[in-house]
């Protein structure tokens, strides 16, 4: 059931976290929080993506704040740490952020930077894993199908638990997945779901063995629980670098899942200076509860963004709006 977009605009509350570390080439990030009768939900595409894509945001929000959650298998989820494109020197730092947690998440491939510079940051982080943490690395789709190949061989001797979205397309990630099938390192994807209009057709196609899933930019929890049980894939459930907020959104669908068999990317609160959560959901003992998280007045005003800001995100709720009245959306 669609809400009223006048009570949606009602509630609406826009704010700017400052970043610990420079992530995804911002050190600000926005969100648009409303609040419905199940509480408080986010909408927060990046500022780049196009309207027909943030309403697919814009419905996970919605689903959220006005729909029951799921029934949820377990209180407490398991949480990787996120390695942003940083020095080596500076992996302890960030990871000191993720208190008893065994996962890292490395980004690599970052524009301006070599695989040396990863080799580096992944050498960092498993020196402080030690050999019982995991590790595993995200591309973002920023590798052509010969560099992924090359770049694996070079990670390897680090024991990658997989490799995220490393080629853009679903035809490269199944020809990567040929090639590197005797390596033993399982492929997985993020993009290749969350951006396509058939969120199944990388495991139609048998492009990955992992999928990644995040609630909002796949329409919300309810949906991206369907899409997880068709897919019949091993999912982990990650994060767009939210609030606390929209991380509770990611927690109810991971603890609605029937198998949660790797540790999830929805402890990149931590990224955050501040948060609008009373308690932000950080890592505690390596995982988070599965909350609703209490927002207050005052969280809310210390981090409000500008007239101008709030003004740009109130006509970009209005128009992605009418895109899921009429049902256009990816």
């Amino acid at each position: 059931m669609l809400p009223d977009l006048t009570d949606l605009l009602a509630t609406l509350r826009v704010v700017s976290l400052p970043m610990t570390t420079r992530f995804r080439g911002i050190t600000v990030r926005e969100a648009a929080l409303f609040e419905g009768p199940q509480g408080w939900t986010e909408f927060s595409p990046f500022v780049e993506y196009a309207d027909e894509e943030a309403a697919t945001w814009l419905r996970g929000a919605i689903d959220f704040g006005w729909r029951a959650a799921p029934p949820a298998l377990r209180t407490r989820i398991p949480v990787n740490a996120t390695v942003p494109a940083v020095a080596g020197t500076d992996v302890p730092r960030v990871l000191a952020r993720y208190p008893g947690t065994r996962t890292a998440k490395v980004k690599v491939a970052e524009r301006g930077q070599t695989l040396a510079d990863d080799v580096e940051r992944v050498r960092a982080v498993r020196a402080e894993l030690g050999p019982e943490g995991r590790i595993r690395v995200d591309a973002n789709a920023l590798w052509n199908l010969d560099e992924a190949e090359h770049a694996i061989h070079a990670l390897a001797p680090f024991d990658l638990e997989y490799v995220e979205q490393p080629c853009a397309t679903i035809d490269e990630l199944a020809e990567l997945r040929r090639r590197i099938h005797y390596m033993g390192i399982p492929i997985a994807a993020d993009e290749s779901v969350r951006k396509a209009t058939d969120p199944l057709a990388v495991a139609k196609a048998g492009a990955a063995d992992v999928l990644v899933v995040k609630a909002q930019p796949l329409g919300g929890v309810h949906a991206a629980e369907r899409i997880v049980a068709a897919a019949g894939l091993p999912a982990v459930v990650s994060s767009a670098l939210d609030t606390s907020v929209g991380i509770a959104m990611g927690a109810h669908l991971a603890a609605a899942l029937p198998e949660l068999e790797f540790d999830c990317g929805l402890g990149t609160v931590a990224l955050f200076v501040d948060d609008v959560a009373e308690d932000p959901l950080v890592p505690v003992d390596g995982a988070i509860p599965v909350a609703r998280p209490t927002v207050s007045s005052a969280r809310l005003d210390a981090l409000r963004a500008d007239d101008e800001r709030t003004a740009w995100w109130r006509d970009r709720v209005r128009r992605c709006y009418r895109l899921v009245e009429r049902g256009v959306a990816l």
